[in-house]
Parts: structure tokens; C-alpha cells; sequence
């Protein structure tokens, strides 16, 4: 029982409860709200689990809460973010020189897909370089606009972007600054590295030094997953831009703004889709088109082994050489020369048919739980709402069109469910429940079924 209990896979699931429960204990204490008393016991639950899950969403403003209330909230996205078993397994490595293989196999697993790494030597790179582009983006910020974004601020900001959190100190979040581009562009670029994956931004690095060095270009090049994540990764962004750009350019946020704003909004939703939650916009007066178009975005997410969630790029493109594979007739999925593994391909295809169903279920949760009994005419475009909210939240985005705040009880706690399971990804819930499994040692007899 206890081996089943304690895998690599579950370790995670527990630390990460862990570390919402004693952020939900430190988000009620009174000394945590700037107010006098303070929060309820359900609303510091859903602002820590937001936190650690690195979402947004929020039923109390983030600037409500005190000077210790936002370093909580800090503290929780900066280690939801890098992952908990990453700061548990580094501590272990400085302190004892040595990690435990459980330790060992479940970094290997959340990070990089691959148990078998030097974990003590990349660990430390992790931490190096993200506490290095947080510490660079929150430098950038305050010489940006130094009057709004004060030292804490700064740093909340980057950190928050960086971990594709989107908490913001501002009640408008970063409206205020939608047509600056030094804002936009530091904010965008934390987006899209923390969306990349560590094992990319390593990568990349090392290409990039390699070719200094040696000045050549074919000293080493970029890994085979590390030009998929990055192709895919743009053409998300560059088609999200396009089509929101084009869904709003006569309503919406277009239709007071000059063209440059007009396009640098639209990039900006584009990127911040991907996970983040920031906004320079009023999500609510967005057009339906421009929402809809935001859906896939925020499913997809960002990159395995990031701060991003969603079912990620991966599992998106493999998803789309599936497709094209059976169109064409052929026997194996192609991408960039070559072919992926059944199992590669089993694993995104399970794992849109357990999104959809996740999202599709909580969907018709919070319809009862939010509509109740009324009829249709009464409650119309009430259905976009939640439907943008259960995807802004299994996808630890964080926008929303301003239910959050007015959700039930019931609405809540689906909601924080959404948030645990989307951090964590549908995935590692499986392979949880598969240790409880018994192979089947024999073989059911086939049969052929008319499909379509």
C-alpha cells in the first residue's frame, strides 16, 4: 500500500497540497489582510491554490491583501512555478550532496521528461538562470515606468509574468500601460520564456554559447524537441495575433485605439493566452470571435517542463501530425524527419480526450451551480462566460471575463479542482492511477467496427 502511495508520480500531487494548505493558513491570518479581519477560509484556499498553480484568477483583489499577504502570494507563485520537487530536491543536493532516486525520478519526470540526467548539475542551472531573467525583467520594469512599478512591485510583476501567474497588484492589471511598448515587450518576453521549458532555455543557451565560441554553426545545434517547441510556440503566437488583431480591429478594444495599440493589444492577448492571465485589455468587452479564438489558445498552453500549463505545444503539434499522418495514409507520425513513438502519440491523444472531458464536465457543473433553474433567455451569453472561465482555469491562464468574483461555493470549489488538476496536468493523475493498476496478462479477440 505505501509503495503505491509514495511514487514519483505522486510525490508531486502531495507537496503541492501541501504547500496550498499552509498557503491558505498564511493568506487567513488577519496580518495578511490589509483590512481590518480578514479573508474567508474558502477565498484564502482559492487565492493560494491560484497562486501555487500559477492561474489568476482571483475572488479578492491581490492589492487588498497586506505587505505579507503579497509576499505569500509571491512566495507561492515562485515555487509553484519552478515546481516544488525542484526546490525540495536542490535543498537536498546543497545540503546532503545526494538525492533520493524517488526524488531523483520525479524532477526527471516533471521537468524534462527523461529520469535519467544529472539532476544536481541542472537543478542549479534552473534556479540560476530563472532567478536571473526575473531579477532582469523586474530591473527592465522599473526602468520602464519607475513611478508605477516601485522595487516590490517590479519584482512581484516579474516574478508573476515570468511564472505565467498573471497576479498583478493593480486592480486593472496592466490596462494602464497598453500602449507602452518597453512594458509590454519585458512583460511578453518573461511570458514566453517562462512558457518555453527549462530544458529549451538551457538548450538554446548552449547553442548559443557553442556558436560564439566556435563561430561556427554547425558546432551544435538545437535539440530536435527544442525546434519543435519553438515553431510551434511562434506560430501559436503569430496566428493568435493575426486573428485577434482582425476580431477586433472594428469593435472590441480596436475601436477607440489607434492602429499601433490596436496591433500591440492584439500581441499581447495573443502571448498572454498562453497561460499568463495579464490583460491590457477588458477581457469582458472583447468580441465573441476574439474569445472563442482565446479558448484553444489557453487549452494548448505553453511547453512541457515550464511554468506554463494547458495540455501544451507538444501535445498540440503531435495531435496535428496525427491528423495529417492519417489523411496522407501513412503508417507513423512524422515531425521535423521524424517518426514518434506509439506511445508518445497514445499519451496526446489521451490526454485531449481527458481535457475535453474535463472541461466539458466542469462546464455543465458550474451551469447548474450558476444558472440554477433559469431558463436560457435569461441567463444568455452566460455560457461563454463559464465556458471561457473553465478553460482559463484548467488552463492556469487566469483571465477571465469577470465571473470569478460572483462564482457560488460550488462554483469555487470547481474551480480550484480545475486549478490543481491543470497545474499538475491530467497526465500525472493517470500515471498515479496506473500504479494501482493490474496488467492484464491475456489478449481480448479483435473485431473490425464501421466508423464515421
Amino acid at each position: 500500500m505505501k509503495q503505491r502511495l509514495i511514487t514519483p508520480f505522486g510525490l508531486p500531487i502531495y507537496v503541492f497540497a501541501v504547500t496550498i494548505l499552509v498557503g491558505t493558513v498564511l493568506l487567513h491570518l488577519e496580518a495578511s489582510w490589509a483590512q481590518p479581519g480578514s479573508i474567508s477560509w474558502l477565498s484564502a484556499l482559492f487565492t493560494a491554490t491560484s497562486a501555487t498553480c500559477v492561474t489568476g484568477l482571483a475572488v479578492v483583489p491581490t492589492n487588498g491583501f497586506s505587505a505579507l499577504g503579497q509576499t505569500v502570494i509571491l512566495c507561492l507563485i515562485q515555487l509553484g512555478g519552478l515546481g516544488i520537487m525542484t526546490y525540495t530536491s536542490l535543498v537536498f543536493y546543497l545540503w546532503r550532496k545526494r538525492v533520493s532516486i524517488t526524488d531523483r525520478l520525479a524532477v526527471g519526470q516533471s521537468l524534462l521528461h527523461d529520469p535519467s540526467f544529472n539532476l544536481g548539475r541542472f537543478l542549479v542551472q534552473i534556479v540560476v538562470l530563472c532567478f536571473s531573467i526575473e531579477a532582469a525583467g523586474a530591473i527592465l520594469l522599473f526602468a520602464c515606468d519607475p513611478r508605477g512599478f516601485a522595487p516590490f512591485s517590479a519584482l512581484f510583476h516579474a516574478v508573476s509574468a515570468f511564472c505565467n501567474a498573471g497576479f498583478s497588484l493593480f486592480d486593472a492589471s496592466l490596462m494602464p500601460w497598453r500602449s507602452h511598448v518597453g512594458v509590454n515587450g519585458v512583460i511578453m518576453g518573461l511570458i514566453i520564456l517562462g512558457g518555453l521549458g527549462f530544458s529549451v532555455l538551457i538548450d538554446m543557451l548552449r547553442t548559443m554559447r557553442s556558436r560564439l565560441v566556435s563561430g561556427s554553426r554547425s558546432r551544435k545545434r538545437l535539440a530536435w524537441q527544442t525546434g519543435i517547441v519553438i515553431k510551434t510556440s511562434l506560430f501559436l503566437i503569430l496566428a493568435g495575433w493575426v486573428v485577434i488583431f482582425l476580431a477586433e480591429w472594428h469593435g472590441g478594444f480596436g475601436s477607440t485605439d489607434h492602429l499601433g495599440t490596436q496591433v500591440l493589444s492584439a500581441l499581447f492577448q495573443s502571448v498572454t493566452a498562453r497561460t499568463a492571465g495579464f490583460n491590457t485589455v477588458n477581457i469582458a468587452g472583447m468580441t465573441n470571435i476574439a474569445l472563442v479564438i482565446m479558448l484553444p489558445l489557453m487549452l494548448i498552453g505553453g511547453s512541457p517542463g515550464s511554468c506554463a500549463g494547458g495540455i501544451k505545444t507538444t501535445t498540440f503539434r503531435t495531435t496535428i501530425a496525427f491528423a495529417w499522418a492519417q489523411l496522407l495514409g501513412r503508417r507513423q507520425v512524422v515531425i521535423n524527419g521524424y517518426a514518434l513513438e506509439e506511445k508518445s502519440v497514445n499519451k496526446a491523444l489521451v490526454l485531449i480526450i481527458l481535457a475535453v472531458v474535463t472541461v466539458l464536465t466542469a462546464t455543465v457543473i458550474l451551469s447548474v451551480s450558476e444558472g440554477r433553474e433559469l431558463a436560457h433567455l435569461r441567463v444568455r451569453g452566460q455560457i461563454v462566460e463559464i465556458l471561457f472561465e473553465v478553460v482559463s482555469a484548467f488552463g492556469t491562464v487566469g483571465l477571465s471575463t469577470g465571473l470569478t468574483p460572483h462564482l457560488t461555493p460550488i462554483g469555487k470549489g470547481v474551480i480550484i479542482v480545475l486549478m490543481f488538476v491543470g497545474r499538475l496536468g491530467p497526465i500525472a493523475f493517470l500515471a498515479f492511477l496506473q500504479g494501482w493498476q493490474t496488467r492484464e496478462r491475456f489478449a481480448w479477440p479483435e473485431r473490425d467496427m464501421l466508423i464515421g
